[in-house]
């Protein structure tokens, strides 16, 4: 009995031209093979089982070949290439990096470069799954990388290009290697059958590719498992038995009772998935790339994104055209939410179940919120009626302004002002638009008026307060409190307001001068609380006061406080012993 040999070994491509799906990799090294132009070290990267380490191995018995052919490849016939075949050749080297990533393995191999090779042309070190060295393997690698020997050639493989260091990459030819076509898996897995006899239809090997996802070494596992449990004919029920995917027909069936809201036939078709062993998962996982190719069939553009079993487009087709785009996209996302919450449900079988209940009912919710505007917006709030109550202007204070006075030696520079009103309303609008006619409310207003005819007739302002004038003895007494009253709540402002000077404007109106912005900002801060405090205590309701800045000319005028310098130098010029005390002594002043 011979020995087994899987296919993915067995049929292992020899030459460039037998390589699948990777022609664009395949022509440059056939051409730089020819033209004599090879880099002395090789990138393949790409997904696993592409043929990057098959592609490495045929570059090095190439280059090696004594009698290549016009096209670029091996002749296979020749004592170096027949020693390549067989496993002996001296030429070239295969290194794990998986296994052997460490700094001496690599100091091994590099030890090895120093040494011609005795027949052939090249010594080839072909490094598999590069991307496992570590840091310090790289860094050891780097110089023979970059100027390696004339016949020494390197040719990393990875999967994870991302991991490389970017010095390697930057010493490195790469090429990337892409994913086989369903179309090319399937011609190779056809020519496969044909050699070994298999019995296969197209549907079925469709099925396997699907599968693989363009691993073809993944696609010749399947086939062999397959080939093994039919005894050697492969169909399509029992490649859905072996690979344990649903039938399509079921999801057919799905959308069918969906489309009909029948819920329990919808139901019923789920219990039968379910007692053949399939997982709710994969339920809801298969049917959610059924829709998604029921959308890509909405547009003719787009149906070579459709990738299914030969005899399945054209019902993909027709069955598309019966539902609508919002239905799909709206079920896509319920198939979606259902299976990130699956892991999460308790009862996995309810889960799934109440999926299928949604998408039975989904048709006619879309049909009510089609029909009906109002669903599925907002609730619409009541308007809020007006109440009738009184409007009460705020205290309003003017904006700040800015005003030179005409006489040059003051230079008066009016920052803000602060000033209030309170004004009375005649009537409110509620009450000139009623016309009702109360005899209570008639009193009431009757008295209203009354007492503000009073109001106007004595001058005062609604507080029974008449306005005096302002005299400045009662003025600074009265700021003066304020002040006190600011110091004993520890509140800095009370400095300034000591350090301001009061003049009477006119018998409501007075002004405060300061000589820096900072007591401008205290004073004005205090604004409000201040024109409230002098009205209570002068008892003049109208009282109007302006924060004003002086500049002053002259320097020595100025009442700001001496810094350490300032008042040191002054000492010493009242106090000379104080300087011939300091010089003495040799101290140095901390100003």
């Amino acid at each position: 009995m011979d020995k087994f040999i899987v296919s993915a070994r067995k049929y292992r491509p020899q030459t460039f031209n037998t390589v699948i799906g990777q022609a664009h990799i395949t022509t440059t090294l056939k051409n730089a093979i020819k033209n004599n132009q090879l880099a002395h070290a090789f990138l393949f990267c790409g997904p696993r089982g592409v043929g990057k380490t098959t592609c490495a191995r045929i570059l090095a018995k190439t280059i090696n070949c004594e009698n290549r052919t016009p096209d670029g490849e091996a002749c296979n016939i020749c004592n170096s290439c027949i020693s390549f075949n067989e496993g002996t050749s001296l030429n070239i080297h295969e290194l794990d990096a998986a296994s052997n990533n460490s700094v001496d393995d690599i100091r091994t191999l590099v030890d090895q470069v120093r040494f011609a090779p005795q027949a052939g042309k090249y010594k080839v070190y072909i490094i598999d799954e590069v991307h496992m060295l570590s840091s310090s393997a790289f860094n050891a690698f780097l110089k023979t990388l970059e100027e390696p020997p004339p016949y020494a050639i390197f040719i990393l493989a990875t999967t994870e290009k991302h991991k490389i260091l970017p010095t390697i990459l930057s010493r490195c030819q790469i090429f990337d290697f892409k994913r086989i076509t369903l179309h090319d898996t399937v011609y190779h897995l056809q020519e496969i059958c044909q050699k070994e006899d298999i019995k296969a239809d197209k549907t079925s090997l469709q099925l396997i590719a699907q599968k693989s996802e363009g691993c073809m070494r993944d696609a010749l596992g399947i086939l062999d498992k397959i080939v093994s449990f039919t005894n050697g004919e492969v169909s399509y029920l029992n490649t859905l038995e072996h690979l344990n995917i649903l039938d399509a027909d079921y999801y057919f069936k799905l959308i069918e009772s969906m489309q009909q809201q029948d819920l329990a036939g919808a139901m019923l078709l789920y219990d039968d998935i379910n007692r053949k062993g399939f997982d709710g998962d994969m339920v809801i996982n298969g049917f959610s790339e059924f829709m998604r190719n029921l959308l890509v069939c909405k547009d003719e553009r787009c149906a070579t994104l459709l990738e299914v079993v030969e005899g399945f487009s054209e019902k993909y087709i027709s069955t598309a055209q019966k539902i609508s785009a919002g239905y799909l996209v709206s079920a896509l996302n319920i198939l979606n939410e259902t299976e990130i919450n699956y892991k999460a449900a308790r009862n996995k079988r309810l889960h799934v179940e109440l999926a299928l209940i949604k998408l039975c009912y989904l048709h006619q919710a879309i049909e009510l919120a089609a029909d009906e505007p109002g669903i599925g917006k907002k609730k619409l709030i009541e308007r809020a009626k007006p109440v009738a109550f009184r409007n009460i202007e705020p205290i309003e204070i003017s904006q700040k302004s800015k005003v030179k006075s005409q006489n040059p030696e003051t230079k008066l520079i009016i920052e803000s002002a602060v000033e209030e009103k309170i004004l009375v309303r005649e009537e409110s609008e509620v009450y000139k638009k009623s016309e009702i006619r109360n005899p209570k409310s008639e009193t009431k207003l009757a008295a209203l008026d009354k007492i503000r005819n009073q109001v106007r007739g004595n001058g005062s302002h609604g507080n029974g307060l008449s306005a005096k004038p302002i005299q400045i003895e009662q003025l600074q007494q009265a700021w003066d409190e304020y002040a006190a009253k600011l110091k004993e709540e520890k509140n800095p402002a009370g400095q300034n307001f000591e350090m301001a000077e009061l003049r009477v404007q006119d018998d409501n109106s007075f002004i405060a001068l300061v000589h820096n912005n900072i007591q401008l900002k205290f004073i004005e801060q205090q604004g409000l609380k201040v024109s409230q405090f002098l009205r209570e205590k002068l008892q003049n309701t109208q009282i109007q006061f302006y924060i004003v800045t002086q500049e002053n000319t002259d320097a020595n005028s100025s009442i700001a406080p001496l810094t350490s310098r300032e008042q040191f130098q002054k000492m010493a010029e009242q106090y000379p012993l104080i300087k011939e005390f300091k010089d003495r002594l040799r101290l140095e002043l901390d100003y």
